[in-house]
């Protein structure tokens, strides 16, 4: 990871922590695991967490597990050099234990490529649901566990398709029960696995339902329509939609959706369900659009250039309980976002 592509980050970091860092108070002197964290939100929560020790001397320890370490610590040296960060390679399937002393468990080990859940169903499966289990019983023998922080999705109460208001944490349209929607499945299995936890083991846990998000470590080769616009600018080549540009979704800042994960975990209530997201609605032609105009050479945009069907729907949460419970808001405007992430995608690019 080049110089500039970690200033960015941590002068993004900074940004967020400034005025809200003393809502992560109860994280000062304790140890965090991450499991899964070498992936986007785990990256994220990772960069808070470092941004509070160097800036503010926090003194927390992490233990970052994941498949994906060896990866990881050769492209970000910047996070795997550290003092205060650990790596342990390990699926979260066999996961057995997890150290005695460690305050919080965020449990973010999963895939939300929709290409892997549609060509590999049953071992999404698998991950999510063995991995929930497995995760119960190493927390069963944590003696100082604060809280377990299920990273969810949105997509668990998502499939109403004629509505056109945002999705509280109340919904209770379940996914169908077809292999195209597994991870949505699964995801909702995990959550009733950790509120059995809760109830008879009594592990506390709070479960977050990340919907759509965007920002700095996001893989722009992943199937989604922002990624898609942002590598098509990034190559010089026009913007191509699929569409119309009628599909509705909310977009959520990395780091935004990090630090409300963080404050959900330290001053949420055991049992707690939130939604993580935008409440901005936006059609993708908008979308598109706001892409294009954060490149210098603005590039040109195509709509309907799929040669299959797009599904036209509507994913935005509310977050009225967020905001209400613990007085959180977005924090970065969407422009901001769209440019801050073509910049460190820039920069990423020039130093390979």
């Amino acid at each position: 990871m080049s110089h500039s592509a970690s200033c960015l980050v941590r002068a993004e970091s900074l940004r967020i922590l400034a005025g809200n860092r003393s809502q992560l108070e109860p994280l000062k002197g304790t140890e965090v695991v991450v499991l899964g964290g070498t992936g986007f939100l785990g990256t994220w929560i990772l960069e808070l967490l470092m941004a509070l020790n160097d800036e503010f001397g926090f003194g927390i320890r992490s233990l970052v597990v994941s498949r994906s370490t060896d990866q990881f610590v050769s492209r970000f040296p910047h996070i795997a050099k550290r003092d205060d960060i650990r790596f342990e390679k390990c699926d979260v399937r066999q996961l057995w234990q997890l150290p005695m002393d460690a305050d919080w468990v965020i449990h973010a080990a999963a895939t939300p490529d929709t290409r892997v859940h549609a060509s590999k169903p049953l071992e999404v499966a698998s991950v999510v649901a063995e991995g929930a289990m497995s995760i119960v019983r190493a927390a069963e023998r944590m003696s100082r566990l604060r809280m377990l922080m299920f990273l969810s999705s949105g997509l668990v109460a998502a499939h109403d398709k004629e509505s056109d208001k945002n999705i509280d944490e109340m919904a209770s349209m379940a996914p169908p029960p077809e292999s195209s929607f597994m991870y949505a499945g699964a995801k909702r299995f995990a959550e009733t696995v950790f509120s059995a936890a809760r109830s008879q083991c009594r592990i506390p846990t709070v479960v977050v339902r990340p919907f759509s998000l965007l920002g700095p470590y996001q893989p722009l080769d992943r199937p989604f329509a922002h990624t898609s616009f942002i590598a098509d600018g990034l190559k010089g080549d026009a913007i191509r939609v699929q569409g119309d540009g009628s599909t509705i979704r909310s977009y959520m800042y990395g780091a935004d959706a990090a630090f409300w994960m963080l404050r959900m975990m330290v001053g949420g209530k055991s049992g707690d369900v939130f939604n993580v997201g935008s409440d901005e609605a936006i059609d993708l032609r908008t979308m598109a659009l706001k892409v294009a105009a954060g490149f210098q050479s603005r590039p040109e945009v195509l709509f309907n250039t799929g040669i299959r069907s797009v599904r036209t729907d509507r994913l935005v949460p509310s977050i009225a309980k967020a905001q209400d419970r613990l007085k959180l808001s977005p924090m970065t405007p969407l422009d901001m976002a769209i440019s801050k992430t073509i910049e460190w995608n820039r920069l990423m690019k020039a130093s390979v």
